[in-house]
């Protein structure tokens, strides 16, 4: 079946070594055009971060990686744990910035707002502050010290909207943007992401026990397919993918300006 998407190439276990250090190459390359001194790196303990700060790793690049919890959501998930892991592994300058004060501050907790909205989109409205403050902070972490902000979304993560407008889905380059989750599992046992990381569910962590498996309905096996192949090999998931695509086509758009 022919390809709904464009994907240039496929990273697999016998290219490996050639990509990874093509995509370190290649941020390496943005920093210094640029004229920044680094990046700067939200870490989650999760697969996709991970697998960017190893990149960065790879390339020399000077990278400063931040665990931002909402209190103490990554030490109940041991998402803090796993994030050390990998800090300690490869010697990451790093800090915590405890996102909950901000979060809270932010919070509409007026009950006619909140009434009159449906329940899917309370939920949502609340759980998407806490990326959109992570990257506020990010930002300007960024420019106090003169980096780059750089992303982490994948693309099976991309063709179905699966990021926050102005949140997670904010970056000044994104080296992971043209990978399938499984290229990103194929590089992450190949920069030596500690296992931990590698075996556990996918999570946004934008509330407790979340997996983005269960959140999206969908697995990102079935995704990366419906991306290589053109479909998922289940019909009712290729209509739920092609309704993600439609629904969050205006993430990627430009913003409309009026021109008469």
């Amino acid at each position: 079946m022919e390809t709904k998407l464009q994907k240039p190439f496929v990273i697999n276990d016998d290219n490996v070594a050639h990509y990874a250090t093509k995509i370190a190459t290649w941020i390496a390359q943005q920093v210094t055009a640029a004229n920044r001194k680094g990046v700067v790196l939200g870490m989650s303990g999760g697969i996709d971060c991970s697998v960017v700060a190893c990149l960065c790793h790879l390339g020399k690049i000077d990278t400063h990686l931040v665990m931002m919890p909402y209190g103490n959501d990554m030490t109940n998930t041991r998402s803090s744990q796993h994030a050390l892991e990998l800090i300690q592994k490869f010697n990451f300058a790093h800090h915590t910035f405890d996102i909950q004060p901000a979060v809270d501050a932010l919070t509409i907790t007026n009950v006619t707002f909140l009434g009159q909205a449906a329940t899917v989109n309370r939920a949502l409205s609340q759980a998407n502050i806490r990326p959109r403050i992570r990257m506020t902070y990010l930002y300007q972490l960024a420019q106090l010290g003169s980096r780059f902000v750089i992303g982490t979304g994948n693309m099976a993560e991309r063709t179905v909207g699966y990021f926050t407008k102005w949140g997670d889905g904010a970056a000044d380059l994104n080296p992971l943007g043209m990978l399938t989750k499984q290229e990103v599992y194929t590089l992450a046992r190949y920069l030596g992401v500690p296992d931990s990381i590698i075996d556990k569910k996918p999570s946004a962590g934008l509330w407790e026990g979340q997996t983005d498996e269960d959140e999206l309905g969908m697995t990102y096996g079935q995704i990366d397919a419906f991306i290589l192949a053109g479909t998922s090999g289940d019909e009712n998931i290729d209509k739920l993918i092609d309704q993600r695509i439609a629904l969050s086509a205006h993430k990627f758009a430009a913003v409309p300006i009026f021109n008469d």
